[in-house]
């Protein structure tokens, strides 16, 4: 992550949005009389929260610990022709 200064932040703003944006790497800004901030893209900051709340949903986590011991094992659910069919469109 780079860290920039916030007054190179605001004399470059759009370029550092742009770059955030398009290259989905964050940066921390820093400030002299303040505590520091990390500016992400909108996207980035919503697939951290869901990563986030299914790493903190014990439920979750065992149902996906159990599906992949079941895949591993190959003694998963398979889906008929006609359902994957469906689900993949065809």
């Amino acid at each position: 992550m780079d860290t920039i200064s916030v007054n190179k932040f605001r004399e470059n703003l759009k370029r550092f949005v742009e770059q955030v944006t398009t290259q989905h790497l964050p940066i921390k800004v820093t400030r002299r009389a303040g505590e520091d901030f990390v500016v992400v893209s909108a996207e980035d900051w919503e697939r951290e929260q869901e990563t986030l709340y299914v790493l903190q949903n014990t439920e979750l986590m065992k149902q996906i610990a159990t599906s992949t011991g079941t895949h591993s094992n190959r003694k998963g659910y398979k889906p008929t022709t006609g359902e994957l069919d469906e689900i993949t469109g065809i």
